[in-house]
C-alpha cells in the first residue's frame, strides 16, 4: 500500500515492513545495522562507523540519489541506497546497494527495500539497467538479487580487502523488462 511516500510491504512478525525515504533522525539506526558483523562482511563499509557520519550521509544525498530504510514496528531495520550515474551518456543507468541488520536478515525486509528501489528505478527514474556488487560468499543476497532478475555478468577477482584477506565479488545488473534493445545495432 503507497500513501504520502511511504510504501508497506509484506507482514514480518504481525508487523508490516514500511519502507520510506531515510531521514536525519534514522542516523542512529544505520548506524546500529552497520554493528552488525554480517552486514559489515557484506559491504564496502569499515568497521566501527560513527553515528555523525551517518547523519552527514544522511543529510548529503545527492539529488539525484534515494536513500529508502526498511521499518518495522516504527524501527529501523534495512536501508537502500540507489544512485544516478554521474556520466551523461549513463543517465539510464542506476546502482544500488543495501543491507539489513544481522537480526532481521530473511525476514522479508530486504525483498520490500529491493521491490521499492526497483520500483522507483523502473516507475520513476527511467532507469533500463540497474548495477550492483555483491561478495561471491554473500549466498543470502545473491539469491536475492536473482530473485528479483539480476544476473551475474563478471567476477572482479580481489575485489575488496576484508578480515585479513581478499575477497571476489560478483558484478551484477538487471535490466528493465520494458528496455528494447537495438539487437542489429549490437551486432556491428
Amino acid at each position: 500500500m503507497r500513501s504520502h511516500g511511504r510504501c508497506e510491504a509484506a507482514m514480518t512478525s504481525g508487523h508490516p515492513i514500511v519502507i520510506r525515504r531515510a531521514e536525519p533522525a534514522d542516523a542512529e539506526a544505520i548506524h546500529e545495522t552497520f554493528q552488525g558483523r554480517h552486514v559489515i562482511a557484506g559491504t564496502l563499509q569499515m568497521p566501527y562507523p560513527s553515528v555523525e557520519m551517518w547523519r552527514k550521509r544522511i543529510a548529503d544525498v545527492a539529488p539525484d540519489d534515494y536513500f529508502l530504510v526498511a521499518s518495522i514496528a516504527g524501527e529501523v531495520v534495512g536501508n537502500l541506497g540507489l544512485h544516478a550515474s554521474k556520466s551523461l551518456r549513463r543517465r539510464h543507468v542506476g546502482a544500488l546497494g543495501m543491507s539489513v541488520r544481522d537480526d532481521r536478515q530473511r525476514a522479508g525486509a530486504g525483498t520490500a527495500l529491493l521491490k521499492a528501489g526497483i520500483g522507483l528505478a523502473d516507475g520513476w527514474f527511467n532507469y533500463q539497467r540497474l548495477e550492483l556488487t555483491v561478495y561471491t560468499d554473500n549466498l543470502g543476497a545473491l539469491h536475492l538479487y536473482q530473485k528479483f532478475g539480476f544476473a551475474i555478468e563478471g567476477t572482479s577477482r580481489a575485489y575488496a580487502f576484508r578480515d585479513g584477506r581478499y575477497v571476489d565479488a560478483y558484478q551484477m545488473a538487471r535490466l528493465n523488462p520494458a528496455l528494447k534493445l537495438n539487437e542489429a545495432a549490437s551486432d556491428e
